[in-house]
């Protein structure tokens, strides 16, 4: 009669272990929540599809942008191309809007990070501008076709 009771207790902690592990929270990933956040507080970004670590994105001022996720040495990234030599007011502010939130500072302070980068565009400095701004790394790239941004921050230590 002492074998009934320890079956039972075994049934019983089996079933707590079987619930307990249904019903515990899903965890969604960091980056696919900073889009999700990010595609709220833009107005017109939508989310796309995530492959190899990058999170593609849509937005009206943008004909590319992208949004890449940590890894060991970064901490995360953010691309956006226009087909515009000189890009408009709405993409500068969507850049902006994307890397203030990104990476956790002012937005004042991404536009000017940003515009700094783009008015340095041109014949005296070249097409490739790199430049670091509020310990943001910020590329920016003018082509035939068009103009580049790449923001990122490399990890500390």
């Amino acid at each position: 009669m002492t074998l009934v009771p320890s079956r039972l207790h075994i049934v019983t902690a089996f079933m707590i272990l079987l619930v307990s592990g249904i019903a515990s929270p899903a965890y969604a990933d960091p980056c696919d929540e900073l889009a999700r956040s990010l595609s709220q507080q833009i107005d017109g970004l939508k989310v796309g599809g995530a492959r190899g670590g990058i999170i593609y994105l849509q937005h009206p001022a943008a004909t590319q942008a992208s949004l890449g996720c940590h890894s060991r040495n970064r901490q995360g990234d953010f691309y956006a191309a226009t087909n515009q030599k000189k890009p408009s007011a709405d993409f500068t502010g969507f850049v902006a809007s994307a890397v203030a939130q990104i990476f956790t500072i002012p937005k004042k302070d991404a536009l000017r990070g940003v515009n700094r980068c783009l008015g340095r565009i041109g014949l005296l400095r070249g097409k490739d501008i790199k430049t670091r701004y509020r310990k943001l790394d910020i590329n920016c790239a003018g082509t035939k076709t068009g103009t580049s941004v790449t923001v990122s921050r490399e990890r500390d230590g």
